[in-house]
């Protein structure tokens, strides 16, 4: 099983709008996801999110993400997230401290 973790930082007051937007994801999102067997789960503390997702494989996260209308998105969260100077949201990769039951590794 392929794990990953992400922290990222909402903009000041963004918060109701980004959980509205998840909470009505896009489906060409949602389908690419469930088509590749993609289980996700966003946390919220503060102004901080951490997303934490499963795959079966890295080549199936991958294939998750290789989705026209995610540029889209990434563009609309793009105003609900901090971003650097080019515009990209900051995604902050999360080292794994600990694994137990379905998530170690073999």
């Amino acid at each position: 099983m392929y794990s990953i973790g992400l922290a990222m930082t909402l903009r000041p007051g963004a918060y109701a709008e980004y959980k509205k937007a998840h909470d009505e994801l896009w489906p060409e999102i949602a389908d690419s996801m469930s088509d590749n067997d993609v289980s996700m789960a966003i946390y919220h503390f503060g102004e901080n999110l951490v997303i934490h997702a499963v795959a079966p494989t890295e080549a199936a996260w991958n294939k998750s993400r290789d989705v026209p209308i995610l540029e889209k998105w990434f563009e609309y969260m793009s105003t609900l997230l901090t971003t650097n100077q080019e515009g990209e949201i900051l995604f902050e990769d999360l080292p794994e401290a600990f694994a137990f039951g379905i998530f170690k590794a073999d």
